[in-house]
């Protein structure tokens, strides 16, 4: 039997917890806890450690973004999605920085929201459509940035481009570290070290770059 993936809700709205608890349930997700604020959510993830995170932004404090970036600190395989009633540029790439894989607005249908979580759970950055242009936008600006200060560009070691590469593939950091025959402590170490070369914040502006700059190979 496959096993099925655990999944933490958070949202301060309970009507909309229940619908999608039914939903992602009926799909064959196992819902582990759910939670109506920053400070359960940080409280219930830790307990019951679920793969997928589906929350709110706009939740009693801590935030949405600030829980996100406490979350991923801590365990840096966790996927988050964003499910949120606003598609404002802001609170858009307030969740991308804070280190989400993607982001759906709730007025999406009830088969695009599912299979957002299952894409999701694979490791697929995931948006309602318009908002993945406003993302890519805003990292290449940040790029174009970072290279404006840097005209040579960043220079990564050998490892640290195999290893980008498969963080472009979806892969988690322990499979990178199996297929490296390193430690998941290592992996984390390039992984930061890639960031602080490149200038960037997290695992999905990481995804981002390596596509936009040939490393995620056509067919992965």
């Amino acid at each position: 039997m496959t096993e099925r993936r655990r999944v933490m809700l958070v949202d301060d709205h309970p009507m909309w917890i229940d619908a999608l608890s039914e939903d992602l349930t009926e799909v064959g997700f196992e819902i582990v806890a759910v939670a109506k604020n920053g400070t359960e959510c940080l409280a219930r993830a830790r307990a019951t450690r679920p793969e997928i995170v589906v929350m709110d932004l706009q939740i009693p404090e801590p935030d949405g973004a600030t829980c996100i970036e406490v979350l991923l600190g801590e365990f840096p395989d966790m996927h988050v999605l964003v499910m949120s009633a606003s598609g404002e540029r802001e609170d858009v790439l307030r969740a991308m920085k804070a280190g989400a894989k993607g982001y759906l607005v709730k007025s999406a249908s009830k088969e695009e929201l599912i299979e957002g979580v299952q894409r999701t759970a694979v490791g697929d950055a995931v948006f309602t459509p318009g908002l993945a242009g406003l993302v890519l936008g805003e990292f290449r600006r940040m790029v174009n940035v970072a290279r404006s200060h840097n005209e040579e560009g960043p220079v990564l070691t050998t490892r640290e481009i195999e290893v980008l590469r498969r963080v472009a593939k979806g892969m988690a950091y322990r499979e990178i570290a199996d297929e490296l025959f390193v430690s998941h402590r290592t992996v984390q170490n390039h992984v930061q070290n890639v960031l602080r070369k490149l200038q960037l914040h997290n695992r999905v502006e990481l995804t981002l770059y390596a596509i936009d700059n040939g490393f995620h190979e056509p067919g992965d």
